[in-house]
């Protein structure tokens, strides 16, 4: 589940695509939390995601609370990527939110080669996006990944998972996929 801010009017309409530059996803329930569809008004607009690598793809990091080890994992990785830069989460999350926007809503993209890239980056090809896992490409759904096809051994691709998340998946961290990944 991810946090994007307060989204919504108490009317329950969609206000605007984020409000604050910390995107992060959170477990549906933590220390007796439970997490429901749109929560009152005024407060925090929970996003579901179909799985880890649709959320980073949308430019999401793991929470540093409910999700504390994926985070420090995640910290770690990204620090051992981008030596020199800041670290801590207001870092992270300054790098990403420069990464996933275009203007104040659109989504930015960056041109990748497809051999290059690690499992768990989500690209999109002919107006699809396709999860990069071992030597296949599968196509992504709200439901689950509905197809699978080889990975070409070359070509271009559009990037939707932020260049800098990627980084961090190339030095090790593995984001867990829906179910119908080994379906």
């Amino acid at each position: 589940m991810g946090n994007r801010g307060w989204l919504h009017s108490p009317e329950r309409t969609i206000l605007r695509p984020w409000q604050v530059r910390r995107w992060i996803t959170c477990r549906l329930e933590f220390r007796g939390w439970h997490r429901e569809v749109m929560s009152p008004p005024r407060t925090w607009t929970e996003l579901f995601f179909l799985d880890e690598p649709t959320a980073f793809a949308a430019g999401h990091r793991p929470c540093a609370e409910c999700r504390n080890a994926d985070y420090r994992r995640f910290r770690a990785l990204w620090e051992s990527v981008h030596p020199g830069d800041e670290v801590g989460a207001d870092a992270i999350d300054r790098r990403l939110h420069a990464e996933r926007l275009v203007g104040r809503a659109g989504k930015r993209t960056a041109p990748a080669e497809l051999a290059d890239l690690p499992d768990g980056a989500v690209v999109a090809e002919d107006g699809r996006a396709w999860l990069v896992h071992d030597r296949d490409l599968l196509e992504w759904s709200p439901a689950g990944y509905v197809s699978r096809r080889p990975r070409p051994a070359r070509g271009r691709v559009d990037l939707l998972t932020p260049p800098s998340v990627v980084a961090v998946f190339r030095a090790g961290y593995r984001p867990v996929p829906h179910p119908t990944v080994s379906a």
